[in-house]
């Protein structure tokens, strides 16, 4: 069966049958706590790698059905198991685009001691949404909101955006307020770590853009970014082409499809505004 027919074959009752350390939304109330996953599996699958990592892997990301509809809660480990992801395990992502007063892009690079996809470059900010009321888009004010509706997945995802861009990169809330954050599009994406990786990614992803209009303050959490720079979109090409720079897969196959169109407009950004999900698998 081809992989997305695979995906396209998992329904709510069929995710939570196949992997049972998923957790239903319908368990979830409040903020849920991490699951446990520890065990003699783990000694063998994180061997070598970062102790701080290691313990984000515990935390929870959305697991989704084929059309982004939430189903239930998998830790970060079990979302990006290659075996998992071969077998149809889908979560939800946000990348984030972030533009300084001069259109410049920041990039940034993976450290080294990320488990997955670790010295790449990659867009500005690129990680998960947790499984927890607030980046499920649900509010405190609005209990009734849908969880399927695209907007609740699009608040909670610039909710998540906010917080990693402050983890990884030192970037306050003040200076990257929720309102400044703009949804364009999802695209649904899958990838190996590396040619003999454990790891690997399989995520319906959220890009949002943010145009920063003052200077804003980085302070890199060096666990999380090993380097960063603006670029030019001609800066950028010339990256692209020097074969000694890798680059994160979904980071590739955006600037194939769509990141230098939208560079072109960042002033009237609206026209590249849709509720479609790309599937670039």
């Amino acid at each position: 069966m081809p992989y997305q027919e695979l995906v396209k074959s998992f329904d709510k009752k069929k995710i939570l049958e196949t992997w049972p350390e998923v957790t239903p939304l319908s368990c979830i109330s409040g903020v849920p706590t991490s699951s446990e996953s520890s065990g003699d599996s783990d000694k063998e699958v994180f061997e070598g790698h970062d102790e701080e990592q290691i313990k984000l892997m515990d935390e929870l990301c959305i697991v989704l059905d084929y059309e982004d509809k939430p189903v239930g809660a998998g830790t970060k480990k079990l979302c990006h198991i290659m075996k998992n992801i071969e077998n149809g395990l889908l979560h939800r992502a946000f990348s984030v685009f972030l533009f300084n007063k001069n259109d410049e892009l920041l990039l940034q690079q993976r450290a080294d001691e990320k488990i997955t996809f670790p010295n790449m470059w990659t867009n500005t900010c690129c990680s998960h949404p947790l499984c927890v009321p607030s980046e499920l888009g649900i509010n405190s004010t609005d209990r009734e909101i849908d969880l399927n509706d695209l907007k609740a997945g699009i608040a909670g995802a610039k909710i998540a955006a906010q917080r990693k861009l402050f983890h990884e990169l030192g970037i306050s809330a003040e200076e990257c307020p929720i309102a400044d954050f703009q949804f364009l599009t999802r695209i649904h994406y899958k990838s190996a770590s590396g040619a003999c990786s454990k790891w690997g990614e399989h995520e319906i992803d959220y890009i949002l853009i943010l145009r920063a209009q003052k200077e804003i303050t980085l302070d890199p959490n060096v666990n999380e970014v090993k380097d960063h720079r603006f670029v030019t979109v001609s800066s950028l090409k010339e990256m692209l082409n020097d074969d000694n720079l890798v680059f994160t897969p979904w980071f590739k196959l955006i600037c194939e499809t769509f990141l230098f169109k939208w560079w072109k407009n960042l002033s009237d950004l609206s026209q590249f505004e849709d509720s479609e999900i790309h599937r670039l698998l």
